[in-house]
């Protein structure tokens, strides 16, 4: 039976001693050993042997960046006011050996740091600077703790501004000078926005003055010009009927009967008038046409008859239209002449009409 407990008890022996001896370290840790109570080497990640029951792992260093958020800190600013600061730390352990031997818990050294060097930096600065300088409170922490933290095996690598909180007293006043600057803001927006509308308002009321002057004077310009050119056109036209006239009269040799056809043209005008209500033509009218001629045989510049040869009046080159006027004139006569008869035919209704007989 003795024989039978031995080799179980050897055999469970040697597997302590073999499990003693292998230690498997993880990837991104390192473990440290120590022989006696004293440092002996650091074991890499992976399968590491050591001597049982001598050799003895200490610690295991985690060797990855660490994230750290410390609690809220308060500090005092520059201008007495105080404010609880919220820090995020992150770093990494980059020598195992001073991070075990240099300090006792690095960790809470970190954190008393971090906190002392917080409060000295906040008390350098007013509230206003403290709340929007926190790139510049990260670099000053970042530089000290890195200085710090070097000879403990610890490589800061950044610290961040979680959040600053300021009493709530202060909170409110802040809350009020705000709102106060923004309506101060607010007022001189509008007040500025009013002085540009009336001087907008001020520069088209000028311009457009100005446009309404110059159209006026434009127009007034243009209508003078026009009436200038209206009237020349009126003056020219008036010349050229004149000269029209005057010419027809020349080439028409006018007699006593011209004259009897235009007391005939006027008589339907006279008639024309509102007030005359009753017209009576006398059935001698043929009598009172040879009167009329009578009266007027006399008149100097108007003969009774026109004998010798025609003296025409020059008036210079005719114009295109020299055609048709004398075309008029011809109508005219034919016109004058036809009425003569027509009147001592309504005269004498029954008498014989010799046509060698000459108008009377």
């Amino acid at each position: 039976m003795v024989y039978l407990v031995l080799p179980i008890l050897v055999v469970l022996f040697v597997i302590v001693v073999v499990a003693k001896a292998i230690r498997v370290v993880p990837q991104a840790r390192a473990g440290i050993v120590e022989r006696f109570g004293k440092y002996k080497e650091t074991l890499p990640a992976g399968l590491n042997f050591v001597v049982p029951f001598v050799d003895k792992v200490r610690y295991m260093i985690d060797l990855r960046e660490q994230v750290v958020s410390f609690p809220p800190q308060g500090s005092i600013t520059e201008d007495n006011l105080t404010v609880d600061i919220d820090t995020v730390l992150y770093f990494q352990v980059t020598d195992p050996i001073a991070a075990t031997y240099e300090i006792a818990n690095y960790i809470q050294a970190i954190e008393q740091l971090t906190m002392t060097t917080l409060r000295n930096v906040i008390g350098g600065m007013d509230l206003e600077q403290a709340l929007t300088s926190r790139e510049q409170i990260n670099a000053a922490l970042s530089a000290v703790l890195d200085e710090a933290t070097g000879r403990w095996g610890i490589k800061v690598k950044r610290v961040e501004i979680k959040g600053i909180e300021v009493p709530p007293s202060i909170k409110d006043a802040m809350e009020k000078q705000m709102r106060a600057d923004r309506d101060k803001r607010a007022l001189i927006l509008t007040a500025e926005g009013q002085r540009q509308s009336a001087i907008l308002t001020a520069e088209g009321g000028k311009q457009s003055a100005i446009l309404t002057a110059e159209g006026e004077r434009e127009s007034r310009i243009l209508r003078a010009q026009a009436d200038r050119e209206a009237a020349i056109l009126r003056a020219q036209g008036e010349g050229q009927a004149i000269q029209t006239v005057f010419q027809a009269i020349h080439d028409g040799q006018p007699d006593q009967s011209l004259l009897a056809y235009q007391y005939l043209q006027m008589m339907p005008r006279i008639a024309q008038g509102e007030s005359n209500k009753l017209w009576i033509i006398p059935s001698e009218i043929t009598e009172a046409m040879k009167g009329l001629g009578s009266t007027l045989k006399d008149l100097p510049g108007i003969p009774k008859q026109t004998e010798g040869p025609l003296t025409r009046v020059d008036l210079g080159p005719a114009g295109p239209g020299a055609a048709e006027i004398d075309e008029t004139v011809n109508s005219a006569r034919a016109e004058v002449e036809a009425a003569i008869k027509a009147a001592e035919d309504a005269a004498h209704p029954g008498r014989p009409v010799d046509p060698d007989e000459p108008a009377q």
